[in-house]
């Protein structure tokens, strides 16, 4: 993804504000739970989901002792015009007409 059009919200919770379950669908979780949101456009097929959920799994092994049990990933999808991102225009109108500020 371009960096330019890459947005990362990073938030910790308070533990006695993030309840969630050490043993939901049977896998073993510790108290370190991370969960991530992806939002993105429609299209991509389930391999390309199971590919970059086990991407962005390898790439955070090892990172602060955070066991892979304990990434929780969550995509959801929209398109073009379920955005915007300025002035309060539909994203597609911005694309449609790149350079113009009005």
């Amino acid at each position: 993804m371009p960096e330019s059009e890459l947005f990362n919200l990073v938030h910790p919770y308070d533990p006695a504000n993030f309840h969630f379950s050490c043993s939901f669908n049977g896998v073993a979780r510790s108290d370190r739970l991370l969960v991530i949101e992806i939002t993105l456009r429609r299209g991509q097929s389930d391999a390309m989901k199971r590919a970059l959920y086990a991407a962005i799994t390898a790439n955070l092994k090892g990172i602060n002792k955070l066991d892979r049990r304990d990434i929780f990933i969550n995509s959801h999808k929209n398109d073009y015009f379920d955005w915007s991102m300025s002035k309060g225009r539909l994203v597609m109108a911005l694309v449609q007409q790149p350079g113009q500020d009005g």
